[in-house]
């Protein structure tokens, strides 16, 4: 066997150990060369989710890659408005970039791909309803239903009415709510007035 087809195999099996998706930083930091990293992506065997992100091409398809890129790419990023709705199912828009919440003075991310559409929180407003799902065996912070609620109203002028209304909709269709905790967030994000009449219409 090679020495280049040797260094390939252990490179190969420390991206199995992470789960199949490393960053160049990261591989590096294994002891894995770029060379054999370049290597590897040119001759098919890793492919480029996104700028220093590669996943092996043998391990089965992501589910929710772009998802998954976002939280690697920014980590102190949580899944907010278009992209929760649509991880709840709480719309049926199909969302064209990953919707990303970053408390306000946070450092932008710098991704290329998928596109991610930023949105800016207050730091009592940022930390409320965070939850972690585990998709496609990473962790993933995605805002709760209730919280991703709470936030479309925030934020109704930039993402329209419609949206807003058909998300109140299905969440009042869901099996499990909580109405004490999305007025508890919705006071702390200072829309409890603007939702009220809303849910007193609709719940």
């Amino acid at each position: 066997m090679s020495q280049q087809r040797t260094a390939a195999d252990k490179a190969i099996a420390l991206i199995l150990a992470k789960g199949g998706l490393i960053r160049t930083r990261e591989a590096i930091s294994l002891g894995i060369h770029p060379r054999t990293l370049y290597s590897l992506r040119d001759n098919g065997e890793l492919e480029e989710l996104s700028r220093g992100l590669y996943k092996l091409k043998r391990e089965k398809q992501l589910e929710y890659p772009d998802f998954v890129t976002v939280a690697l790419r920014a980590p102190n990023s949580v899944l907010c408005l278009f992209s929760a709705l649509s991880f709840h199912e709480m719309t049926t828009h199909v969302p064209h970039s990953v919707s990303l919440a970053l408390e306000k003075g946070d450092e932008q991310p710098r991704i290329e791909y998928p596109p991610v559409t930023v949105f800016r929180f207050s730091p009592s407003c940022f930390k409320l309803g965070i939850e972690t799902h585990q998709l496609d065996g990473f962790p993933v912070k995605i805002y709760s239903p209730e919280k991703t609620l709470v936030d479309c109203f925030k934020f109704r002028n930039r993402i329209g009415m419609d949206i807003v209304l058909e998300a109140l909709k299905l969440y009042r269709q869901r099996l499990h709510k909580n109405l004490h905790t999305l007025m508890q967030y919705a006071e702390v994000c200072r829309v409890a007035s603007v939702m009220k009449p809303y849910l007193e219409a609709t719940l």
